[in-house]
């Protein structure tokens, strides 16, 4: 299983798609540090494009990379070898490498600029997403055998967590403004890993008081120790449940 992971991390990694990636976040984190003024200001920015940026590319790239691996998987299956092995070691081996690149393209200016506990959660929640949405990226390739049914469905799954589920959340708060929805609220939020990782950056830069009453409930319960370990919490259940079931779809499919 080391050995193939190995091989899949150094054949991402020398893919000319990540190493673009891991630049385009490097030349994105340096431009908006500089223009920002400060750490913090620096963060926020890079947060809403973050959260848009790296589900998309972890998405896109994880399902592109399982089909084109298919033959490989396919000669990997004929050996003696646990087919749930070869799964996670896919997995694990463009996870890996995503997150890699990530860390390095964001993680190597927020230390040059001065980092901080904010930073760190910003980077622990980049790393979490790109676990969360390759899962995703498996689970939407072995549904289907069809590359461009499998590559529609991840991004419509990018398309729901990233841009959707905010106008459907927007819309209930707004159809139900008479009642109390604070709780409601906070359990809608669990239910998008994306709005998980917003709020636990946003939490630690103090904006909770412009978010109204929300914002302070958020603060209440996800502003300490225990809330953000409960808030990584719910993303590794995130990352965990479409892994499972991808797994054992692909345990049991006839390639």
């Amino acid at each position: 299983m080391n050995k193939i992971i190995k091989y899949v991390f150094y054949d991402i990694i020398r893919n000319k798609i990540v190493l673009a990636y891991t630049l385009f976040l490097l030349l994105l984190s340096f431009g908006l540090f500089n223009l920002g003024g400060s750490p913090d200001k620096g963060i926020l920015s890079l947060l809403n494009l973050v959260l848009l940026t790296v589900p998309l590319i972890s998405i896109v790239f994880a399902t592109t990379h399982f089909y084109n691996s298919y033959e490989f998987m396919e000669l990997l299956v004929a050996q003696p070898i646990n087919r749930k092995k070869i799964f996670m070691s896919e997995y694990l081996g463009v996870a890996c490498s995503l997150s890699g690149a990530f860390i390095l393209g964001v993680g190597v200016p927020m230390l040059i600029f001065g980092a901080s506990i904010t930073g760190l959660y910003l980077l622990l929640t980049g790393v979490f997403i790109t676990f969360i949405f390759v899962a995703l990226a498996f689970l939407a390739s072995v549904i289907t055998r069809d590359k461009a049914k499998g590559i529609g469905i991840a991004l419509l799954l990018w398309f729901y967590f990233a841009l959707i589920y905010d106008g459907i959340v927007l819309f209930i708060l707004y159809a139900f403004a008479d009642y109390p929805l604070e709780s409601a609220t906070l359990a809608m939020t669990a239910l998008n890993p994306v709005d998980l990782g917003r709020i636990i950056v946003l939490l630690n830069l103090d904006v909770s008081a412009l978010m109204g009453y929300t914002g302070a409930l958020y603060k209440s319960i996800l502003g300490s120790l225990w809330g953000i370990g409960l808030a990584f919490g719910l993303m590794l259940v995130w990352a965990v449940v479409p892994l499972a079931s991808s797994g054992r779809i692909f345990s049991k499919r006839d390639l």
